[in-house]
């Protein structure tokens, strides 16, 4: 048992250290497999030893001057030391002089000598990120429902055998959110068998349909496809199995059944359902000479532009449907301005001349302040049904692929929101980019465009001190 004078006393990762003026005693205790040294005897320090040395030790932005270095110790000693005061862990400790590392086991390579300045690196335990306590999952491990909720991915529809032009038109119409709307204030019901009602039962079916698939997960689409079955054996038709026609046919029935929203103090038309108020438009034929052709200017436009792409015709000498590949681009912004009677040109203007103030307000906004906070914004559409601007924006793409009406397959391309896209593909459901819907203007065996859906583009204006904001 020894009396020590001024001892100190450290303490870390099994390591003891005590040192004294006079004496110095080590114990080495259990650190990474380095076994217990044999019993230690005190012995009295040789002034002016080549085994001490004095050295500066730099840590980050932290100097510790003086600090006594015996190299007759085990490395692991002088890295306990430097746990002491910095806190660092030996095991994360990089102990470095002129770019040559301090190995655990002998200084052969760690040349010291008074004054000399060493570089320690490595961060405390509590500094160090901790492992996250549920477990990281890549998106190529996920099932279907993990995927779906991680990406908050549209549910997907179930191919009963060769329904995939229904799943694409139900997924391609369900972007319009006022038919949405309408469709859960329908208050019809699916009638089966022989006393089956088209309209209603088709209305019904579909809005139970995206009841289901706002839960998530993919969904067999069994009543509508009944319902559709029924339809057709009643009124004699052939189960059709084009996209376009089976679009054509749920918004007739559509339209037989939801009412127009109603407006209230609008000298607005008054339309009879909900579908000739967002899919409808007219317009006036002005018949100029006989040598010219008739020329067509709209009176009026839709909220939804529906455009079809001619992609079918009937070959009569080979008795076959064949089909058009030919390249059409079409745009992701159309402006329907140049095909609208000088009428309604004017009506548009004043709504026009907002978006060239918006547009001209964001390019100086981003000149100042990135970042400068617009405030909330609220939406309210003051006209029903129409678009009082005249720009769209597409929402929707129904494609084909294969080479004739009979064959191939169909896939409904939806914008999700701002520029992300989901390819809607029966039951697999995966995000797009913007590049991947201009690819789909046809040319070759790739998916064509056959029908879009263009919706308003809305303005929206802010004004921190009103609670309403326009949008068209």
């Amino acid at each position: 048992m020894f009396a020590l004078s001024k001892a100190q006393i450290f303490i870390g990762s099994g390591i003891v250290i005590v040192q004294g003026n006079k004496y110095s005693r080590t114990g080495l205790f259990g650190f990474r497999g380095i076994h217990n040294r044999a019993p230690w005897s005190p012995r009295k320090e040789a002034s002016g030893s080549d085994s001490l040395a004095r050295v500066k030790v730099k840590w980050g932005k932290e100097t510790y001057p003086d600090i006594e270095v015996n190299t007759d110790e085990a490395p692991l000693l002088f890295k306990a030391q430097l746990f002491a005061l910095t806190g660092v862990q030996p095991e994360r400790q990089k102990v470095m002089i002129k770019g040559v590392t301090l190995k655990d086991t002998d200084w052969d390579n760690f040349k010291l000598k008074d004054g000399i300045t060493v570089l320690l690196m490595g961060s405390k335990e509590e500094d160090v990120p901790k492992e996250p306590v549920e477990k990281t999952v890549f998106v190529e491990d996920m099932n279907e429902s993990e995927l779906a909720t991680a990406l908050d991915l549209p549910a997907g529809l179930t191919n009963l055998g060769n329904t995939c032009y229904m799943n694409a038109t139900v997924q391609c119409l369900k972007v319009v959110p006022e038919l949405r709307e309408a469709l859960q204030n329908f208050q019809g019901g699916v009638a089966a068998g022989g006393s089956v009602i088209p309209a209603q039962s088709i209305t019904a079916a579909l809005r139970d349909l995206y009841a289901s698939m706002d839960k998530g997960n993919t969904v067999p689409p069994i009543v509508l496809l009944q319902v559709f079955t029924w339809h057709s054996l009643g009124s004699r038709r052939r189960m059709t199995t084009d996209a376009n026609e089976c679009w054509t046919e749920v918004v007739r029935m559509l339209q037989q059944k939801l009412p127009a929203k109603q407006n209230e103090g609008s000298t607005q038309e008054q339309f009879k359902s909900l579908i000739d108020q967002y899919f409808g438009g007219t317009f006036d034929v002005e018949l100029k000479c006989v040598e010219a052709e008739d020329e067509r200017s709209l009176r009026s436009i839709p909220a939804y532009l529906t455009v079809q792409f001619v992609r079918f015709y009937f070959k009569e000498k080979e008795s076959i449907n064949a089909k058009i590949l030919k390249d059409v681009k079409f745009p992701l912004d159309f402006d329907a301005y140049d095909l609208c009677s000088s009428e309604l040109q004017e009506k548009l203007a004043p709504m026009r001349a907002k978006f060239k103030e918006w547009e001209d307000a964001q390019v100086e906004l981003a000149a100042k302040d990135k970042n400068q906070n617009k405030g909330d914004v609220k939406k309210k559409r003051k006209h029903l049904g129409s678009n009082n601007s005249g720009y769209y924006t597409l929402q929707a793409v129904l494609t084909h692929r294969g080479r004739s009406s009979s064959s191939g397959h169909y896939v409904g391309w939806v914008r999700q929101s701002g520029d992300n896209w989901i390819k809607c593909d029966d039951d697999s459901i995966s995000p797009v980019t913007t590049e991947d819907i201009l690819k789909l203007s046809g040319g070759g065996d790739w998916h064509c465009a056959y029908v879009l859906l263009y919706g308003p583009r809305l303005l929206e204006i802010t004004q921190p001190n009103e609670e309403e904001m326009t949008t068209e």
